[in-house]
C-alpha cells in the first residue's frame, strides 16, 4: 500500500467523474480523516463537500455482512454454487441471452472487466449494461460518430487555458464543484468569459457573462443555428474541414435552417441579443472549451445533441487543442473504466466492436473464448422490457440501484419482483433493489476495495485499501471469477489479486493496436505491460493512452488524425426535434431533473452522513413564483406531482431559478429515506433511439397543492423500520440522520390531537415513562425507557410548523436535562439552514454577525466563520445573506424616509 511521508495513503474519492484524489489515515478511535491529495493532478488537493465528508460515510451500520439466499444466511460457497448452478441451468434452457448482468460506474475497472469477460466471453451474451447508460451513453455514441472511437479529447486544464468556456447541461459548481472552483479561480485570474446554457439559472450561473435559459430539448436549433452563423460570417476553418473531416456540405446544409438569430430564438425562446453574443464570442475566440454533461446526454436526441456540439469545433478546428476542445464531463467516478472495458451492452471490450469481424477474432483468441457474444446485447431499458416480456430470467445487478435510479421505478419494482432470479452484489444491507433479491452477495464498499479507476479526462487513479471489510464482504472481480470458477470456466478466471487483472486489460489494449495503422485505437496502455504488482501498486495517476514509445498522452486529435478508417472526424447532420414528451394542457408544466450540492445517486453513501445531510433534508420541487400562484402554492407547502405514470410528494421551493413553464426535483431520494420525492416514478422510460439514454430532463407533469393540518418531528437514537413508519398512517415523512441518531418530520390530515392520541397509544409501551410539554396546539414529549430518554416529539398545527423546535439538538447532546427543559418549555432554538455543510456554518450564525457590523464583506464573514473555506460551494449561499441584509436595511431606510 502506498503512503506518502508518513500515514496518509493515497486514493481516489468514490464519487463524480472528476476523480479527485484524496488522502486518508485512521485514528486510533477508528475514525477515517480524509483530505484532498495535493499532487493530484484533477484536483491538487480542493475536495467537495461529499469528498470531505467520506470519512462520516464508512461506518459498519447497514451493511450486509453475510451471503443469503432467499432471505437466510449462507457460507460463500452454498451461495456461489447457487449463482452459478442456477444461471448455469437458465442458460442450458433457455440460452444465453436469458441471463444479464446490471453494472455501476461505482465498480472498479477490474470488476467491470471481469464481469464483461464473462458475460460476453464465456456466457455468451452481450447482456451487459451499466447505470453509466443513464449518465453518458449519447457522449459515447456521439464520440463513435464524430471520431470513430470513444474519445474525451481534452484535459481539465483545458478549461483554465480557455478564454470562453461554454458550459450546456452542466451544473459543473454542484454536480463537479471542484472542476468548478478552478474554472471560478482561472476567471478570477486571466477574466475568462462563461457561458451557461441551461433552463434553470444554476449555480454556475454565478460566474457566468450569459447565461442562455433555452427551452428543454433545443439545444440543436442553438448549435445548428451557431454552425450556420460560423459559416455566414466566415469564421470556418476551411483548410481543418477540408485536410481532417468529411461531411461538412450535408451538414451545412441541414443547419440553414436556422439561419437566421430570429428562427434560432423562435425555437429556444431566447432573445435575439443574447444569442448573437454568444455567437459572436464564439467566433471571435479561438480558445474555446465547450463542456457538456447530463443536460445534453439526457434526451431523446442526446446523441444528436452531442453531435451538433461537436460540429461547431470542427468547423472551426478546435479539436484536442490546449484549451480549445469539447469536453464531456462524466457523472460517476468511474464511467470512463467501465466503457474502456466494456461495460456498455453495444461494445465488445477495450474500444473493439461488434460487427467488426477483425475486432471479434482478435477477443475470442486473447479471451479463448469459444462461445464469444456475436451481437450487442440490451441495454437498460431494454433489458429490463426483456425481463417483464420473460425474455430474461435471471439478472445480476452489481453495485447500484435500479429500482430507484431507472425510469417508471414503480415498473422496475413490479419487474423485478416478478423475475424468477434476482442476484445483488452490494455492499449495504437495504436498498429497494435488495428487497426483490434471491441471493444477496456482500461486497466491498469503498475503503475497503482496491484497483483503479478512469476519471472525465481520461485519467487512470488506484483506489486504495483503507480500512478492514466489515463481515464477510468481498472484492466484486473476486464474487465473479468464482461464479465463473463453478460455471466451469476457471483457467479464464483464476486471478489472484487484482493486478492479474489490470495487466490483462493492458494487454487487451494492445491487440491489432499497431502504432503505424492509421485506424488504430487510441484507447492503448502499451506503456504499461509488463507491470510487477509492486509497479501497480504504487501507480500514480496517467492519462491514456500510454504508449510504449511516446509516454502518457494529455490530449488527443489535436494532429487532426482520427480513429476512423480515413483518419477523418466526420460531421454528422442532425436536426432539431422536441422532446419525446410533447406537454399538454392537462399537465401544463416540464419537470427538469438532476442533483444537488451534499448527495449522491440514491443517497446509500450520502445518507450516512449527518454533515451531508443538513443542507438539503428533504426533495424539493423548485416552481416559478407565476406557476406556484396560479395553483396557489406556497413557498415550503407539500405538494403533489403527477405524471401520466406516477404521483409523488415534494415541499415547493418557489423560487425564479426555474423558468415560467417548468419546475425541478432532485433525483437522490427513495423509499428508504422519504415516503415521497421518487423523481424517476414520474418519468417514462423513453430512449434515445441510438445511445438507449432515457429523456431524464422533459417531463410533462400536474401539480397540486396538499392541504395538511399537522407537522410532527421525532428524534431517536435508532432508525424506524419501513413497518413502523407505516404505522403512522402519515401523508408525507422524512428521515434525517443527524448526530446522534434520526430525526423523522411527518405530516398529516389530521388534527394535533387526534395524531397525538395515536403516537401515545402506538409508541409508548406500558413500561415507559413520558414527560409532555407544551401547548395544546404545539406539543411536546420525552419518552423514556428504563429512564434512559430514547425519543422525543415535537407536534403542531401546520401553521406553527416554521417555528418548530430544532429537536436533533437532543440527540447530539445526548439528551442533557438541561436541552429537555427547554424543549418541554417550548425555549430550544429553532432550526437555521445550513450554509456551510464543510464547517457547520448555519444562515443565522451569519445573519447574527452581519447584524452586528452591517459593512462586514464576504471575505470577512468566511474569515471569522470559516464559511466558504473547505469546499468554497456556499461562496454564493455567503453573498445571498449579505444581499438579504442590504434589501432589508434599504427598505427600512425607505420606510423611515
Amino acid at each position: 500500500m502506498s503512503k506518502n511521508q508518513s500515514e496518509w495513503t493515497k486514493s481516489t474519492c468514490p464519487y463524480c467523474g472528476v476523480g479527485c484524489g484524496i488522502e486518508a489515515k485512521i485514528h486510533t478511535s477508528g475514525k477515517l480523516e480524509v483530505r484532498g491529495d495535493s499532487q493530484h493532478p484533477a484536483n491538487y488537493g480542493r475536495l467537495c463537500s461529499k469528498g470531505l465528508a467520506l470519512g462520516d460515510t464508512v461506518a459498519t451500520e447497514g451493511r450486509m455482512l453475510s451471503p443469503s439466499i432467499e432471505g437466510q444466511n449462507c457460507s460463500w460457497d452454498d451461495a456461489l454454487s447457487h449463482v452459478a448452478s442456477s444461471l448455469s441451468s437458465i442458460i442450458e434452457q433457455h440460452g444465453p441471452d436469458a441471463v444479464a448482468f446490471y453494472v455501476s460506474g461505482q465498480l472498479l475497472t477490474e470488476d467491470y472487466y471481469v464481469a464483461n469477460k464473462l458475460m460476453k466471453g464465456f456466457i455468451g451474451s452481450g447482456n451487459i449494461d451499466t447505470n453509466s447508460r443513464l449518465c453518458m451513453a449519447s457522449a459515447v455514441a456521439g464520440h463513435k460518430r464524430a471520431f470513430g472511437e470513444d474519445i474525451v479529447p481534452g484535459n481539465y486544464e483545458d478549461i483554465e487555458l480557455a478564454d470562453l468556456v461554454v458550459l450546456t447541461g452542466s451544473n459543473l459548481a454542484w454536480c463537479h464543484p471542484v472542476i468548478y472552483q478552478r474554472l471560478k479561480a482561472a476567471k478570477e485570474k486571466r477574466g475568462t468569459k462563461i457561458v451557461v446554457i441551461d433552463p434553470r439559472e444554476t449555480r454556475s450561473c454565478e460566474i457566468a457573462d450569459l447565461h442562455l435559459p433555452l427551452f428543454s430539448g433545443s439545444d440543436i436549433a442553438l448549435f445548428n443555428g451557431l454552425l450556420a452563423y460560423l459559416v455566414k460570417h466566415q469564421h470556418i476553418n476551411q483548410t481543418y474541414i477540408d485536410s481532417h473531416t468529411v461531411g461538412f456540405e450535408q451538414t451545412l446544409t441541414q443547419a440553414q435552417r436556422f439561419s437566421t438569430i430570429t428562427s434560432v430564438a423562435l425555437e429556444t425562446g431566447l432573445k435575439t441579443t443574447d444569442i448573437e453574443t454568444f455567437y459572436q464570442w464564439f467566433c471571435s475566440t479561438p480558445l474555446t472549451t465547450t463542456v457538456f454533461s447530463q443536460g445534453i446526454n439526457q434526451s431523446t436526441s442526446g446523441t444528436d445533441k452531442a453531435n451538433s456540439i461537436i460540429n461547431c469545433h470542427l468547423a472551426t478546428g478546435r479539436i484536442g487543442l490546449p484549451g480549445s476542445t469539447p469536453f464531456s464531463i462524466t457523472g460517476q467516478p468511474n464511467a470512463m473504466g467501465g466503457r474502456e472495458v466494456g461495460g456498455l451492452a453495444n461494445t465488445l471490450a477495450a474500444h473493439l466492436e461488434f460487427g467488426n469481424d477483425e475486432h471479434f477474432s482478435l477477443v475470442k483468441n486473447f479471451w479463448k473464448a469459444p462461445t464469444l457474444a456475436t451481437k450487442p446485447g440490451l441495454k437498460a431499458i431494454d433489458m429490463f422490457d426483456a425481463i417483464e416480456k420473460g425474455n430474461v430470467k435471471a439478472i445480476w445487478v452489481m453495485a447500484t440501484n435500479p429500482a430507484v435510479s431507472l425510469p417508471d421505478s414503480d415498473r422496475i419494482n413490479r419487474i423485478l419482483s416478478d423475475c424468477p432470479l434476482v442476484i445483488v452484489s452490494d455492499c449495504v444491507a437495504d436498498t429497494e433493489t435488495l428487497r426483490h433479491a434471491n441471493v444477496c452477495l456482500p461486497a466491498q464498499g469503498w475503503s475497503e476495495k482496491s484497483g483503479t479507476v478512469t476519471n472525465s479526462e481520461r485519467r487512470i487513479s488506484r483506489q486504495r485499501r483503507l480500512l478492514p471489510t466489515p463481515g464477510e464482504g468481498k472484492p466484486d472481480w473476486w464474487i465473479v471469477s468464482e461464479v465463473a470458477k463453478r460455471m466451469g470456466f476457471h483457467d479464464a478466471f483464476n486471478y489472484q489479486t487484482e493486478a492479474d487483472i489490470f495487466r490483462e486489460y493492458v494487454a487487451q489494449t494492445n491487440i491489432g493496436n499497431r502504432h503505424e495503422d492509421r485506424s488504430k485505437r487510441m484507447l492503448n496502455l502499451s506503456g504499461l505491460n509488463g507491470m510487477t504488482n509492486e509497479a501497480y501498486n504504487d501507480l500514480s495517476p496517467i492519462q491514456w493512452p500510454v504508449n510504449s514509445t511516446t509516454g502518457e498522452s494529455e490530449r488527443l486529435f489535436s494532429d487532426g488524425q482520427f480513429s476512423t478508417p480515413d483518419g477523418k472526424a466526420k460531421f454528422i447532420t442532425v436536426d432539431h426535434q422536441p422532446p419525446a414528451n410533447a406537454i399538454s394542457e392537462r399537465y401544463g408544466l416540464i419537470l427538469n431533473t438532476g442533483r444537488i450540492r451534499d448527495q449522491w445517486h440514491t443517497m446509500t453513501r450520502t445518507g450516512l452522513s449527518s454533515i451531508l445531510n443538513t443542507h438539503d433534508n428533504e426533495p424539493m420541487l423548485e416552481i416559478h413564483p407565476f406557476n406556484a400562484s396560479d395553483r396557489g402554492i406556497r413557498d415550503g407547502q407539500l405538494v403533489k406531482v403527477s405524471s401520466n405514470i406516477s404521483t409523488q410528494v415534494f415541499r415547493a421551493s418557489v423560487t425564479r431559478h426555474v423558468p415560467v413553464g417548468q419546475c425541478f426535483a432532485p433525483i437522490h431520494w427513495s423509499q428508504t429515506h422519504c415516503s415521497g420525492g421518487k423523481t424517476d416514478a414520474l418519468i417514462p422510460a423513453i430512449t434515445d433511439p441510438i445511445s438507449g439514454q432515457p429523456e431524464l430532463k422533459a417531463t410533462p407533469v400536474m401539480v397540486q397543492p396538499m392541504f395538511v393540518k399537522t407537522s410532527l418531528q421525532i428524534c431517536r437514537s435508532s432508525p424506524f423500520s419501513q413497518r413502523q413508519l407505516s404505522q403512522f398512517c402519515a401523508e408525507y415523512w422524512v428521515k434525517q440522520k443527524v448526530s446522534g441518531g434520526y430525526v423523522y418530520q411527518l405530516q398529516f390530515f389530521n388534527e394535533t390531537d387526534e395524531v397525538y392520541a395515536t403516537l401515545l397509544d402506538s409508541f409508548v409501551g406500558d413500561e415507559d415513562a413520558i414527560i409532555q410539554g407544551g401547548q395544546p396546539a404545539q406539543r411536546r414529549a420525552v419518552v423514556f425507557q428504563q429512564l434512559k430518554p430514547t425519543m422525543a416529539f415535537s407536534l403542531c398545527n401546520i401553521d406553527s410548523e416554521l417555528r418548530q423546535p430544532d429537536i436533533a439538538q437532543l440527540l447530539a447532546s445526548h439528551f442533557t436535562h438541561q436541552d429537555i427543559h427547554a424543549f418541554l418549555a417550548d425555549s430550544l432554538s429553532t432550526r437555521s439552514p445550513i450554509i456551510c455543510t464543510c464547517k457547520q456554518v448555519t444562515q443565522s450564525d451569519i445573519e447574527n454577525l452581519i447584524a452586528e457590523n452591517p459593512s462586514i464583506d464576504t471575505q470577512t464573514i468566511s474569515e471569522l466563520t470559516l464559511a466558504g473555506t473547505g469546499c468554497g460551494s456556499c461562496a454564493s449561499d455567503i453573498e445571498q445573506c449579505l444581499l438579504r441584509a442590504c434589501r432589508s436595511e434599504l427598505s427600512m431606510v425607505q420606510k423611515a424616509g
